[in-house]
């Protein structure tokens, strides 16, 4: 199960060999990308390696990016936050134009976009990559107040992953913490389930009377058998996973007594780690490329949006098909979508893509496993190549847990140097 980078740019590196054929003969055009996440920095890098001549525009909220992948060790006191935080000045040396504002208005009639600054943007092509929001109506009880005492530690900056970090210190051996997990679409499947079996890694060092109930919307979840051995090997009794058919449904909470109510009971916490529903990030709505499921369908050639022309989806925000919402898939996809608008701009057919997601997971810093698959387009659906889709064996030893956890690593350095530079 060695890290194969080649394996995990399928559809980057095919998009770069493309290159020399569509930029040829192209004229200059403006290409505005919206969100500076995993999708939107590996489209707009992806646009000007693969011609030069575009100019693009990068508008990001943030000067610093914080990255989600292997946050939980971050809470879990493995690793520093400025490990998770880039910033865009190698974009900028790039050619890149980097706007650091939010997207107040979008007309896709004239082609512009407003910003905060009070500044508007001339675009031939515009780019939606703007991950996710809380939805903050889909949990009574649950709100920006609320996730004070309750954090999510899901999205922004380094804020909410210190408090809940914060609470995790201050906690007293023999406590209790409550994760609650939510039905999908969410960002990153197997995420909450990283976050429980990291946090017990910190508490079975220095809390070890404590436990964890993980409260769950869904009856399975992504790599379970794998994180199930792993709690059972690593931290016997301490964390139980409560499902939806036993009740692990979360209908509202209470921030002021940190209790979740679910349908038949209510857990009292004395760390709550709310792991919210979640919709489409603001920008989809502006732009017009949202649908009433607050998700934003797309054609998987080329990612353009299927409500707006010459609007494009990526990442968090997209109605992908089986390709989840993970940072290797919005890397894949940025790249695979700066290739179809390339050769749009070039009067020609996107080639097919074929982007590829790979998922690392960490149960302890030691004990890792994958998940890896290749995607096609099928129809208005991004489908999994067959025989692409591949999960580290479940009878893994300590030897190949303990490699996979040192590939994690290489994975992270690989796709932030690749998306940041």
């Amino acid at each position: 199960m060695a890290f194969d980078r080649r394996k995990f740019l399928t559809g980057v590196g095919a998009a770069a060999l493309v290159a020399p054929s569509l930029a040829r003969g192209q004229q200059a055009a403006k290409v505005v990308v919206v969100g500076g996440g995993f999708a939107g920095a590996s489209c707009a890098r992806t646009l000007k390696k693969l011609n030069g001549a575009l100019a693009v525009t990068l508008v990001e909220r943030d000067r610093i990016y914080t990255a989600c992948p292997f946050n939980s060790a971050v809470i879990a006191g493995l690793r520093p936050l400025e490990r998770q935080q880039f910033d865009y000045e190698a974009l900028a040396r790039q050619g890149i134009t980097v706007a650091t504002a939010t997207v107040t208005a979008v007309d896709p009639a004239a082609g512009t976009v407003t910003l905060s600054t009070g500044d508007r943007l001339n675009y031939d092509r515009l780019v939606v990559a703007p991950g996710i929001d809380i939805n903050w109506q889909a949990l009574p009880g649950y709100n920006e107040a609320a996730a004070e005492k309750m954090p999510h530690a899901w999205k922004g900056g380094g804020g909410q992953i210190d408090l809940l970090r914060r609470q995790l210190e201050a906690m007293a051996d023999g406590g209790v913490v409550v994760i609650s997990a939510p039905a999908t679409p969410y960002r990153c499947p197997p995420a909450p389930y990283e976050r429980a079996g990291l946090i017990a890694y910190y508490l079975k060092a220095n809390k070890p009377k404590s436990k964890i109930i993980l409260l769950d919307s869904k009856d399975s979840f992504s790599k379970q058998r794998l994180f199930q051995d792993a709690w059972k090997a690593l931290y016997p009794g301490m964390i139980e996973w409560i499902p939806l058919s036993q009740g692990g449904n979360v209908t509202s909470v209470d921030p002021a007594t940190l209790t979740f109510i679910t349908d038949f009971d209510k857990y009292k916490a004395d760390v709550a780690n709310v792991v919210p529903p979640q919709k489409g990030g603001a920008v989809a709505t502006i732009a017009g490329v949202a649908d009433r499921t607050s998700w934003c369908p797309i054609n998987p050639v080329s990612f353009e949006s299927t409500l707006q022309p010459g609007v494009y989806v990526l990442g968090d925000a997209a109605l992908a098909g089986a390709m989840p919402k993970s940072a290797s898939s919005a890397a894949a996809q940025g790249a695979a979508c700066a290739a179809a608008i390339v050769a749009r701009l070039a009067g020609r057919d996107p080639l097919q893509p074929h982007p590829a997601n790979l998922c690392y997971s960490l149960a302890s810093p030691d004990y890792g496993f994958s998940e890896r698959g290749v995607y096609h387009p099928e129809k208005d659906l991004l489908l999994v190549d067959p025989g692409t889709n591949v999960l580290s064996p479940v009878d893994g030893d300590a030897a190949l847990r303990l490699k996979e956890a040192h590939d994690a690593e290489d994975w992270y350095r690989t796709i932030t140097t690749e998306t940041f530079g």
